[in-house]
């Protein structure tokens, strides 16, 4: 069963100065830390790897469901990360943000999640150890972003017999802002939202890397998966980057290090005949049958 926890507003404590800088320098922790971080994000061919010291001090796991730019800059360590959905939210442009996507006199617009019995929200869900990661997004969801945390039930995209995923669903750990923290924008018509999103800017970047990146990872990720309100917005955004003659190369930011998602998915090769000239020839006799 889904329950919130309190919010945490962005004036009710002091913000240590490494996380200030969390988004625009992906950097959290000491200069050692961090180079286990940028070693483990580097590296395309391989799980990224609990391996700082920090996460020896508590060996509790949990997975955290990401559905915003959790699902294309994470920002912390993670051992695993899987696609897959949760059920009874849709995702939806209310939240403001003033401290990565926005200004304080200029907000911009980020996802949350609405209750819906009907809905379903796909992202991804990462697997992370110790409390450094969870300290992390504290901070950044939490205190800078104005979120609450509920629990929820996560239902992967490919299941495996060699993770938790064998067909059940997991308790997930999500980030939600609701009406009651001093963020909230609320519902607006489309392209009101797409035009604001198109014209704000924060410490972080552009607020249309944020929409379309997130469509980018649909897209690319979780292919044959409608998101109408997701997708409709992403079109109105490119419309108003284009009417206001913004440059796309202007707001899409440094690219996000690869993620290696779904990892224990078989990956099975495509219809080859790359081998038949090795076959060597036979003759044919006829048979009297």
């Amino acid at each position: 069963m889904a329950h919130y926890s309190g919010h945490q507003q962005a004036a009710a404590a002091a913000v240590p100065a490494s996380f200030k800088d969390l988004f625009t320098k992906g950097q959290l922790g000491s200069a050692e830390e961090d180079g286990n971080n940028n070693r483990n994000e580097g590296n395309n061919e391989q799980e990224n790897r609990l391996n700082n010291a920090n996460n020896a001090q508590d060996g509790a796991e949990c997975w955290v469901f990401g559905y915003g730019s959790l699902c294309w800059h994470p920002g912390f360590t993670f051992s695993k990360c899987i696609t897959g959905y949760i059920r009874g939210f849709v995702r939806r442009f209310w939240q403001g943000n003033a401290t990565h996507r926005g200004t304080e006199e200029k907000p911009g617009r980020v996802a949350t999640l609405m209750k819906d019995n009907e809905g379903i929200t796909w992202g991804c869900a990462y697997r992370v150890t110790g409390n450094m990661a969870l300290e992390y997004l504290k901070q950044r969801e939490c205190t800078l972003g104005g979120y609450a945390t509920l629990e929820a039930k996560f239902f992967p995209r490919v299941a495996s017999q060699d993770t938790p995923f064998s067909g059940e669903a997991v308790e997930v750990l999500v980030y939600v802002a609701t009406p009651e923290n001093h963020h909230w924008l609320g519902e607006a018509p489309l392209p009101q939202i797409a035009h604001q999103i198109a014209t704000c800017r924060g410490p972080s970047g552009h607020n249309a890397e944020y929409v379309l990146r997130l469509a980018m990872f649909m897209h690319e990720e979780i292919p044959g998966v409608r998101d109408e309100h997701l997708f409709e917005l992403e079109r109105l955004v490119l419309d108003e980057l284009y009417r206001q003659e913004i440059p796309l190369s202007s707001v899409m930011g440094r690219n996000p290090d690869r993620i290696r998602r779904d990892s224990h998915e078989d990956i099975r090769r495509q219809p080859s005949f790359e081998f038949t000239s090795r076959v060597p020839e036979t003759k044919l006799r006829c048979l009297n049958i």
